[in-house]
């Protein structure tokens, strides 16, 4: 997605601030005599670490104030990035310290210190499990639940655990002053995680959701109504998601993000468009009307003011059709008139989610509709294949500055659209594309 040049660099800016502060704090005052250089490299790497992670905490916590505009897929990427640098970092620091320096060897002898060789020795296991189970989460064979539960766990137990250890190693974080304020620099991260699993839940309890219909829908999709329940509902932009949780509490690990694929006329009855995928997504086809829900949100920068009469081009594979039908939906019902281009990419006539529907917003808007299937049937007259240079330069327009482009799906296909608009002459600042991954 298109974010401002200024805005990304100011953002990454002040996230670096933040993340040196535990390392500032140790420089700041009166300095302790100097040792060997690998020492003191890497106990800055380590000081450096305990900052990257605690500002993991702040990435993660979906907070509006936090990275405004980036949007949640660009920060669950920089999160994981992040991740990986953080876990190289705490590596380093242990390894440097012995390696200048043989008597910190001691450190990983219970004899010499129990606590401090357990607090290395589970914040290195602990950061390890963070990391393992986060890249292959999938192949380990975890549900998101279990995932969920473990990462908000591990992630607590080595943002605390660094902080202890930097307080007890107490070379460069000897002193009150210095330790009141490394103290509450990872405090604060901590709160918000507080905030996020505790607080907001208990707020989301004054904002409950019904189920109000679950229809059966092509491609194994299930087409999720819900109604507010005595307040004005939630507010949103087409293309955005929220996070949904059934059942009697929000205080629960099932969280789930879904967009809205209805339009935003109606905030007190929204409707989604799921495909079931196993664990939680499997379970929706028997959920009773009238059951509770709770949604956190809304979320997300893909978005298009359904009013503008500025030219679209949408591109669409799988269940990456939602956000966009929000957005047609929203176009229609708000009167704008723009001509628009839906490309919506399936493996067969099969997984064709919300076909009809489809179609009716095609008689109903200025819109052309192709659908370009990878194995299409024999008596399949539309377009097969994939979307490429050629199916483009067959079914678009030439590219001008009026057209904006809106890109959802597998990352395969997103890859290969987003170079071949890029192809035909279209700006950055026009290309609108959103991956979002559970990491």
């Amino acid at each position: 997605m298109p974010i401002g040049v200024a805005k990304v660099f100011a953002w990454l800016v002040l996230y670096m601030l933040l993340a040196l502060l535990p390392m500032t704090i140790a420089m700041l005052g009166e300095r302790p005599a100097p040792r060997a250089l690998l020492v003191e490299i890497g106990a800055m790497l380590g000081l450096l670490g305990l900052g990257v992670l605690a500002m993991q905490l702040v990435i993660t916590g979906r907070h509006p104030w936090f990275a405004g505009g980036v949007g949640q897929d660009n920060l669950l990427q920089f999160h994981l990035s992040t991740g990986v640098f953080g876990w190289l970092l705490v590596l380093a620091h242990p390894v440097l310290l012995m390696a200048g320096d043989s008597d910190f060897l001691a450190w990983l002898d219970p004899r010499e210190g129990l606590l401090r060789a357990a607090t290395m020795a589970g914040l290195l296991a602990a950061i390890t499990l963070l990391l393992v189970t986060s890249l292959w989460r999938v192949q380990l064979g975890l549900q998101y639940e279990t995932w969920r539960a473990v990462h908000a766990a591990m992630a607590l137990l080595v943002v605390a655990g660094g902080l202890a250890h930097a307080l007890i190693g107490a070379h460069h974080t000897q002193g009150l002053p210095r330790q009141l304020a490394l103290v509450l620099v990872v405090v604060v991260p901590l709160g918000l995680l507080v905030e996020t699993r505790l607080l907001r839940p208990r707020r989301l309890r004054q904002r409950p959701w019904q189920v109000a219909e679950v229809e059966p829908r092509r491609a194994d999709a299930i087409r999720l109504v819900l109604t507010a329940d005595g307040h004005d509902g939630m507010p949103f932009r087409p293309g955005q998601h929220a996070w949904l949780t059934l059942g009697k509490t929000p205080f629960s690990l099932q969280q789930h993000p879904f967009s809205m694929s209805c339009s935003n006329r109606h905030p007190h009855r929204l409707e989604f468009t799921i495909k079931q995928l196993g664990d939680f997504t499997a379970t929706l086809p028997d959920t009773p009307a009238g059951t509770r829900a709770w949604l956190e949100g809304p979320y997300g920068i893909f978005a298009r003011e359904p009013g503008v009469e500025r030219r679209a081009v949408f591109i669409a594979g799988g269940i990456g059709i939602t956000p966009i039908l929000s957005m047609l939906h929203s176009t229609r019902e708000h009167g704008a008139r723009p001509p628009m281009w839906l490309i919506y990419a399936c493996n067969d006539e099969s997984e064709i989610i919300m076909r009809e529907a489809l179609e009716r917003l095609a008689g109903q808007l200025r819109l052309q509709l192709v659908i370009v299937l990878i194995d299409p049937p024999e008596r399949w007259q539309g377009e097969q294949g994939y979307v490429d240079d050629a199916l483009l330069a067959r079914t678009l327009p030439a590219d001008a500055e009026d057209i904006d482009y809106y890109i959802c799906g597998p990352d395969p296909m997103m890859d290969q659209a987003e170079r071949a608009i890029r192809k035909r002459g279209a700006a950055l600042r026009r290309l609108y594309s959103e991956r979002f991954h559970l990491v």
